[in-house]
Formats: C-alpha cells, sequence, structure tokens
C-alpha cells in the first residue's frame, strides 16, 4: 500500500517536471510562429536555434527582484499565482497515461471543477493587488469564464450523453472506428473556440488587455509572481489542446499520432492570435449567451432524443426477434 502511494507521488511529480518542460518549449514554439507569421525571425541565439531561450528567460525572470505594491492585500497577493498553478498542473492528472495510475471514473466532472475554481485565482490577483487596472481585468476575466463555461458544460454534456461516461477512456473506445470531428464537425468548432475563451487567449484576451488595462488583472506581479501566472495560464492551454484531442479526435493516447494531432491544435492556440483582433467586449457577451448557448442547448436536446431512439430500437428489436 505504502509501495503505491510512493510510485503515485513520483508519477505525478515526474509529470508535473515533464509539463513545465513542456511548457519552455511551448513558449518557443509561439515565439517562433508568431515571427514567422510577422515575417521576421524568432529566439534563434541562445544556442542551437534559440532552444535554451526559455530556460534563460525563467532564469532572468527568477533573479529580477520582487517589487510588492504597498497597499495591497499581501496573503491573496502572494498566494493566488501559487494558487493558480496548482490549479492548472493537478488538471493534468484526469488523462489516461500508459502507467494507468491514474483513471479517474468521473475525470470529465474533476476537469470542469479545476477549471471553474481557476477564475477565483484571477480574481483574487486582481483585486489583491489594489489596481483599478488589475480589477477591471480580474472582473472581465471572472464574467467571459463564467459566460463561456456554461456553453462549454453543455457541449461536453452532449458527448457524455453520447458516450454515456465521464471516464475519459471510454472515448478512447467510442471512436475507435471514427473520430467524433468528422461527425459533429460544428460543435468541435463551438468547442474549441469556447477554451479559447476559457484560457483567456486571442481574441478573447481582455483580462489581459494591453492597450487598454496595461497588462490586466497580473499589472503588478514581478519576478516569480508573473513567471508563476505565465506558467498556469500556457499549461492550461496545452490542457486544453490534448482535452480537445481526447473529445474530439480520436483519443488514442497510445498512438505517437495523438501527440502530433495536440501539438497542431497547440499550433491553431497561437495561429489564432497572430491573425485575429480583439473581439468588443459586449460581442463577447452576445456571442456567448445568444449564439453558443442556443446552439449547445438544441444539440443537447437532439443526443438526448437521439439516445433515447437508440435504446427504444434496441429494446424493441430484442423484444421481437
Amino acid at each position: 500500500m505504502i509501495n503505491d502511494y510512493i510510485i503515485s507521488s513520483l508519477s505525478f511529480l515526474l509529470l508535473m517536471i515533464l509539463v513545465l518542460v513542456g511548457v519552455a518549449f511551448f513558449t518557443l514554439f509561439e515565439r517562433k510562429v508568431l515571427s514567422y507569421i510577422q515575417i521576421r525571425k524568432g529566439p534563434n541565439k541562445v544556442s542551437y536555434l534559440g532552444i535554451l531561450q526559455p530556460f534563460s528567460d525563467a532564469i532572468k525572470l527568477f533573479v529580477k527582484e520582487s517589487v510588492l505594491p504597498n497597499l495591497s492585500n499581501y496573503f491573496p497577493y502572494y498566494f493566488s499565482p501559487i494558487f493558480n498553478l496548482f490549479l492548472s498542473l493537478i488538471i493534468w492528472i484526469v488523462i489516461p497515461y500508459f502507467s494507468n495510475i491514474f483513471c479517474y471514473k468521473l475525470g470529465i466532472l474533476f476537469f470542469l471543477c479545476c477549471a471553474s475554481l481557476n477564475v477565483y485565482s484571477i480574481m483574487i490577483a486582481g483585486w489583491s493587488s489594489n489596481s483599478n487596472y488589475a480589477l477591471l481585468g480580474s472582473l472581465r476575466s471572472v464574467a467571459q469564464t463564467i459566460s463561456y463555461e456554461v456553453s462549454l458544460f453543455l457541449i461536453l454534456l452532449s458527448f457524455i450523453i453520447l458516450t454515456g461516461s465521464y471516464c475519459l477512456i471510454d472515448f478512447y473506445y467510442f471512436q475507435y472506428f471514427g473520430w467524433y470531428f468528422l461527425i459533429f464537425f460544428p460543435l468541435c468548432l463551438y468547442l474549441f473556440s469556447s477554451f479559447l475563451a476559457d484560457t483567456n487567449r486571442t481574441p478573447f484576451d481582455f483580462a489581459e488587455g494591453e492597450s487598454e488595462l496595461v497588462s490586466g488583472f497580473n499589472v503588478e506581479y514581478s519576478s516569480g509572481g508573473f513567471i508563476l501566472i505565465f506558467l498556469s495560464e500556457y499549461s492550461m492551454i496545452l490542457f486544453m489542446s490534448l482535452f480537445s484531442c481526447l473529445i474530439f479526435l480520436g483519443c488514442d493516447i497510445f498512438s505517437i499520432y495523438f501527440f502530433f494531432k495536440m501539438i497542431f491544435l497547440s499550433f491553431l492556440f497561437i495561429w489564432v492570435r497572430g491573425t485575429l483582433p480583439r473581439f468588443r467586449y459586449d460581442k463577447l457577451m452576445y456571442l456567448a449567451w445568444k449564439c453558443y448557448l442556443p446552439l449547445s442547448l438544441n444539440y443537447l436536446i437532439f443526443f438526448i432524443g437521439f439516445k433515447l431512439l437508440i435504446i427504444s430500437f434496441f429494446i424493441y428489436w430484442i423484444k421481437f426477434s
């Protein structure tokens, strides 16, 4: 029993280290892609092709002096980035890995709980900074996340009703002969754009509106606090890419092609950032409540009816065969 706890703890620790290394290289990948979109060279000076650039940036940020605002609420201000990173890292254990040490039967519910809690850390970070810009950014983030999580939950509920399980490994069995992406193409696009809004990415980056809010909710953070917020945001982007592959691109996590699909979805996150301008805030709310919510509700009703039709057909066939 003790050995199982030790192996699980070491596996989780190794997973966290690999996720943070993946985040470091993802930031390099983003800077490279954005530079080529803007017809310029990205980081290419530090080591071969700039591979060690993320690590030099991390060292530079960690050794900088941490500035504490005089009027800030110290403990919420200090602990909210730590809580934010903890939530974005612990959410990774819902993925069914090779070792099968962590495999939740209610994995999607755990994901939704952690994704919903993430907004509290942003809200507390903006409020405890005691800055008008940070407070406005955190309030925008709360409103945006709550709005898009409603439609996100309904879209996921459609897939859950179709699959009949909250466990992510069952999505692998159900998509063995065909991807959900090929069958439910519009719903997958709604889900991907909801993930964009949930992670505060362009064109929905209102919590970090640089043009009007300086840097949004993290404007007062520097050094270690800033890098913790940065790591949590990018680990959530990587997780959303992985989760999107699990839900509608096959879920064949035991194949190397799965990770190529994940890299492609991560590339889409960056491509959207380099292409689209920021939405207007009223249009963002209009899109959430007037477009995505009715569509996701209609799809949910359709899936419930479709599942009941299949069940009644099988009952009729068994009864009269």
